[in-house]
């Protein structure tokens, strides 16, 4: 029997100058964030550490700086206004060597914060939708104070970890965080259909949460036996498993398994995930390893970007200099495709901002970080067509790209391209 206590008298077991992992995307454990930062006047020199998170990250205020540090490996929504700030930095890494920071060291963790689903009769919980790096965090850390949620789904796969382990426990009943969908746009639809007219049958997909994703699954109702490999999934693959469509029956690696390293949706998606023998949540250092993605043959990896430069140059986490998002899984996808029998990797865009303004441009904006090298970029798509850049001189790449801009900048893009490739 679980003795639970009060989030106040777990967090308590937190000490000044420690490093404190927080469990990420629907599994934020937001009870516990209230709780820590209600105690910043007790707390000196806590290094914070994690992906992305939901819910208001408080403690990032500049007014705790003196009792919160955060060292975050992607910059979601709630971090933007504070990244960069004096106890707010960003981590450039890729997810697939996240766990690795923890399991040799260089990244030590004193105490991990997690949210899991009800023990089962066996004493084990579940890491739920989030396995990510919560894996090695629990594997490593010297404290796992753990928020048990009968919301949480129990995932098959590499998060089980038993009652045993946890330094303090408390229940929770909060409904976790859901992502609701919201129409695909036209332009949105337009970069779906031409992905899908790319995507063969039999392919295995790697693709995010968004638009652009969720509109390639809605024009995929015709394609037959794909499977899923991805860093993440939401709620768009339901109606292709339902129909059959999305079935793994053609991939090498965990034949007819949906494999992800976390998820984000409704709760009709945590409630497929629940006890699904389908769905293998898994740890992201192997989701993620390029030698494990290019062993599925037609792997289709699709990703999206901030600005490409007529070089094939792609920014993907940062507008100039200001960090947006991170560098995340798309290089581990990018080359793991791209190495796949058949493999097809693709970073999908709008030709231009909701201002007008073109994302393919000549050169990328100053302090702007180069996600993935124009020596990786295959396919590029838009509203408007598909550029294939694999073996193309920067001539050629540019004259491509050109070709799939927005009708309104291809003259200046022209001229450009001139100027600064001859």
């Amino acid at each position: 029997m679980l003795q639970y206590t009060s989030a106040e008298s777990a967090i308590k077991l937190i000490q000044s100058n420690e490093r404190v992992f927080i469990h990420g995307g629907a599994a934020t454990p937001r009870l516990f964030v209230e709780a820590l930062t209600n105690r910043h006047s007790e707390l000196r020199n806590v290094e914070i550490v994690h992906i992305h998170t939901e819910g208001e990250a408080t403690y990032a205020k500049p007014e705790y700086k003196d009792s919160f540090f955060v060292n975050s490996f992607f910059i979601g929504g709630n971090l933007r206004s504070y990244v960069d700030s004096v106890n707010v930095q960003y981590v450039p890494v890729f997810l697939s060597e996240i766990p690795a920071l923890f399991r040799k060291g260089v990244m030590p963790l004193d105490t991990a914060l997690i949210q899991v689903s009800m023990p089962d009769q066996h004493g084990f919980c579940s890491l739920g939708p989030s396995v990510d790096i919560a894996k090695a965090a629990t594997d490593v850390a010297k404290k796992i104070i753990a928020l048990v949620n009968p919301n949480m789904p129990r995932s098959h796969g590499d998060g089980q970890i038993h009652v045993s382990h946890f330094s303090a426990v408390t229940y929770c009943e909060e409904p976790i965080y859901e992502l609701l969908q919201s129409d695909a746009t036209d332009i949105e639809l337009a970069i779906g259909k031409n992905i899908a007219g790319i995507i063969e049958n039999g392919a295995t997909l790697q693709m995010g949460i968004g638009g652009i994703p969720n509109a390639v699954l809605k024009c995929l109702g015709n394609h037959k036996d794909l499977g899923i490999h991805t860093e993440m999934f939401s709620d768009g693959i339901l109606p292709l498993v339902e129909k059959g469509i999305i079935n793994g029956r053609m991939k090498k690696r965990h034949p007819g398994k949906i494999v992800s390293a976390f998820a984000m949706g409704t709760r009709k998606l945590y409630d497929f995930i629940n006890d699904n023998p389908m769905v293998a949540m898994l740890d992201v250092a192997y989701v993620n390893d390029t030698a494990v993605i290019r062993k599925n043959d037609k792997m289709t990896a699709i990703n999206s970007a901030v600005e490409i430069d007529l070089s094939g140059q792609v920014c993907s986490d940062s507008i100039g200099s200001r960090i947006i998002s991170g560098v995340g899984g798309q290089m581990d996808f990018i080359r793991g495709a791209s190495l796949s029998k058949g493999g097809k990797p693709i970073i999908a865009i709008a030709s231009a901002t909701a201002k007008g303004v073109s994302k393919i441009v000549p050169i990328l904006k100053p302090g702007a970080g180069v996600v993935t090298t124009r020596a990786h970029v295959h396919f590029v798509v838009t509203e408007f067509g598909v550029a294939d850049l694999y073996g193309k001189n920067i001539a050629q790449r540019a004259k491509s790209l050109i070709s799939i801009a927005h009708p309104d900048h291809r003259e200046e893009l022209e001229r450009n391209a001139h100027e600064f490739y001859g």
